[in-house]
Parts: C-alpha cells; structure tokens; sequence
C-alpha cells in the first residue's frame, strides 16, 4: 500500500544517518533560508476592493507518486526517534554525529536542500565535520589541502559500518513524520520519498574531479579583515561552484571518500526506490 502525501494523521492508524546516507545522504534549509530564497510570496491584496473568490475552483491534484514506500508496520511517534536512532548507531555514535532534536524536521529540510545550490548547516541533522577546511597554497593559486579529506573518514567509515537494510526499515518507519515534516517546508502535495531519490541520483551524479581541484578566493571589500577566510573559498571551475550543495560535500570530501559514500547511497536507494512505478 502506497504512502499518499497530505495524509498525515492516516499514516499514524534514517552528510551523521542523513548524510549517513545521503551524504553517507550525511548526511539542513533550513527552512529560513529556503523561505527567503524561494519565489511565491504572498502577493499584496488590493485595498480598494478586497478579491472575489473564483466562480468555480479546480482541485488541483497532486503530482504522481513515483516512488511508492509501504505503509510501516510499526511508525514512529515522534518521542521515539532518540532511542531509534541510539538502537541502530549506538549511544556513541549518536551523541558524536547527529543532531537528534527535531530530527525529522532536520532531515526533511537537508535532504531537500542537498539538491540545491546552498545547503546551510545550522538545521543539518548531523554535526558539522571537525577541524577547518584546509587550503594548499600552490605557484598558481590555492588548491583543496590534500589532508582535507582525512575530516570526512569518520563519517564514512560509520557509513559503512552500518546496515543498510535496517536503516532503511528505520526510514519508512520515521516516513509519517519525515512526510509531515516535508509538508511543513511548503510541499503540501509532494511526496518526500520522491524527493529523496531525486536528490540521491543528483549526488550519484557528481562527477569525478582531477586532483588537486583549484579555488579562489572571494573578495570581500571592507575595513575589517575577515577572520574566517576559510569560509570564503569557491571551485575556480564554474562548472563545480554551480554543482548543487550536496555534489560540493561530495568533492571536497576527497575522491575515495566521494566513492565510498556513492556506493553506499545506491545501496540505500535501492531499498527505498525497489518497485518504483508511475502511477
């Protein structure tokens, strides 16, 4: 039986896991950013006389599913996700990379927002990655650090270490709320899962870079001196500074990295996307 969007309170009768998945998916939109960035704001209302309502109004229905999940068997309320989470990564692993508080919502927003030019961290559902983006400094400009990848290797090794089947049964069973959470965002006739798999095959499709992959410098014009210049560096190739939030944490993640975690999004892919059909 097919999840349908908008049927919320029906549906109660897993970048780390995130981007554990999607970015290991791993990987959040937040959702101010995303409000701020995207058109279709309410327009002003006359004031002279106020609109009249539409003679007739066409339902408008709501985009084919294309990636039907099956009803869970057991869905989680949303006091549940914590000890969910623990029992499938270990308490370590938990309080080391996830942000648990407003998981769904976190995760709903990250994923959506890996798919798009910007991602900003402040509502990812896993902790940034320790240490500073590294620079190298080469003849002909500045270059990815070589050791840069090296911050990513925890994120990929519990990645790897983790069972894809059972994250994914964990995944359908937050499905509700990760549907609900979407809804939230502005997507009230959209299904989640549909947009999961998009942004899964948008990070598949990150290409592979030669090493070392240059950057610049952005300029910013002022009396005080920037103290974070690391946070200022783009791709010099437009071709990568206009490749999507998530494809970028894919590049500078190094190429193994980039592999190891491709492999593992696939594997998730394939559990949640088994029967996909048009309907």
């Amino acid at each position: 039986m097919g999840l349908v969007p908008g049927e919320g309170a029906a549906m109660s009768s897993w970048v780390r896991t995130a981007l554990l998945l999607i970015l290991g998916v791993a990987v959040a939109g937040m959702v101010i950013w995303w409000f701020s960035q995207t058109p279709g704001r309410v327009p002003a209302v006359p004031v002279a006389e106020p609109p009249q309502p539409p003679a007739s109004s066409a339902v408008v229905a709501p985009p084919a599913i294309e990636h039907p999940l099956e009803e869970p068997s057991g869905p989680l309320a949303a006091g549940q996700v914590d000890a969910a989470l623990t029992e499938l990564l270990g308490r370590k692993a938990v309080a080391s990379f996830l942000q648990t508080s407003d998981f769904p919502r976190r995760f709903a927003a990250t994923v959506d927002n890996l798919g798009r030019p910007h991602a900003p961290a402040a509502l990812w559902p896993v902790n940034p990655t320790g240490g500073r983006f590294t620079v190298q400094e080469l003849p002909d400009g500045p270059v990815i650090g070589a050791d840069n990848a090296a911050r990513y290797t925890p994120l990929v090794l519990l990645a790897e270490g983790t069972d894809t089947a059972r994250v994914a049964q964990l995944y359908r069973r937050m499905y509700p709320l990760l549907q609900r959470a979407y809804e939230e965002l502005g997507y009230p006739k959209r299904y989640f899962n549909d947009r999961l798999v998009e942004v899964i095959d948008t990070l598949l499709a990150t290409p592979e870079v030669e090493y070392p992959v240059r950057l610049r410098l952005v300029e910013v014009k002022g009396p005080i001196p920037s103290e974070r210049p690391w946070v200022r560096y783009e791709y010099a190739d437009p071709a990568l500074e206009s490749l999507t939030a998530g494809q970028k944490i894919l590049v500078r993640a190094g190429p193994v990295n980039a592999r190891r975690l491709k492999a593992k999004l696939a594997e998730f892919r394939a559990q949640v996307a088994k029967d996909t059909a048009r309907r």
